[in-house]
């Protein structure tokens, strides 16, 4: 059989293009072929799926303290990923978060450094923010964002949320309090008047403007185009063709959830397979029940338990692949 492999992150445990390997034996030892793709939809993991980092700046972490942060470079093409310059894992979790002063100044000096590298083309994709400042910390640390003006500029997320919204739908997982809530939200209120005025761009009625923290709304108002993070990654590696020409694909994440079909790997790969006719199966460390019957569905912990799922997850994930190929065979 022709087998592709399309993975995320085992979140924790094992990266995707070390799962997208573990099948990969498994198909090779049964005398198949299989591309081995690993995945993600736009947010953490971004950098990895697209290249990985060939360069590092130092910049604005989401508290003030300067990060290294990785990015790529590669033919005019610069790649970032926020979460490695404005993460919310770097301020230390919700716990360890400041939802008011938390800044996207990182990111934005990360555009203006590949600005200055001469990028002619940049992917940034979002997700895992600690900010919701709306993007003013990164349009503050472009400097001269007229330079934007030649360049292509993708927006990779996966949330539909608008711009006023981000504060309520983001900001409890970033540590904020209803009071401060309230807050964020006046605070785009105006920085949407500002866009306006400044931009001629109403970032409110933009789709998926809300996106961490609302730095997605400033980057459509300087030109750039938002896109579902997992379509922006499955055109730049040419996902769609390597699906039609597929026997079966196989998937996987490290949590099957409802989640998992909104706009996520798992999810947005089983619609793309039945598009084209193909069979897919999903690999996943643990499934909750609700979601189950939407995708066949393997799950490590249900064989060998969540202790060796998460202790030997790439061991567990090439024995359940060959288990699974067993099946298609048949």
């Amino acid at each position: 059989m022709r087998v592709v492999a399309a993975v995320d992150k085992f979140r924790g445990t094992a990266s995707a293009a070390e799962v997208a390997a573990a099948i990969g034996h498994a198909c090779w030892e049964r005398g198949h072929d299989c591309v081995e793709i690993a995945l993600a939809d736009g947010g953490e993991g971004l950098l990895d799926v697209l290249g990985g980092a060939n360069r590092t700046t130092r910049v604005t972490g989401p508290l003030g303290r300067p990060v290294d942060a990785p990015w790529r470079m590669h033919r005019g093409t610069a790649i970032i990923e926020m979460a490695l310059a404005s993460g919310l894992v770097l301020a230390g979790g919700a716990e360890g978060n400041d939802p008011l002063q938390a800044t996207t100044t990182g990111t934005g000096e990360l555009i203006d450094a590949a600005l200055t590298a001469g990028a002619k083309r940049i992917i940034v994709g979002l997700g895992g923010s600690a900010t919701t400042d709306g993007g003013l910390g990164a349009l503050q640390a472009i400097r001269s964002p007229a330079r934007l003006k030649g360049v292509e500029l993708l927006v990779a997320c996966d949330v539909t949320t608008t711009f006023v919204d981000a504060a309520r739908v983001f900001g409890p997982q970033k540590g904020a309090t209803p009071t401060q809530i309230k807050m964020l939200t006046k605070r785009l209120e105006q920085l949407a008047q500002r866009y306006q005025g400044e931009f001629g761009i109403d970032v409110t009625s933009i789709e998926g403007s809300g996106a961490a923290g609302g730095i997605a709304g400033m980057l459509a108002a300087l030109g750039g185009t938002l896109m579902a993070g997992f379509e922006l990654v499955a055109d730049e590696l040419e996902l769609y063709d390597r699906i039609a020409d597929a026997d079966l694909v196989i998937t996987g994440e490290g949590h099957l959830d409802a989640q998992s079909f909104h706009g996520k790997v798992v999810g947005s790969l089983s619609e793309l397979a039945a598009e084209y006719g193909v069979p897919i199966a999903a690999i996943v460390g643990i499934a909750d029940d609700d979601v189950r019957d939407r995708i066949p569905t393997w799950a490590i912990a249900d064989r060998y338990g969540e202790e060796r799922a998460l202790r030997e997850p790439l061991w567990c994930v090439e024995r359940i692949a060959g288990e699974l190929l067993s099946d298609y065979e048949a």
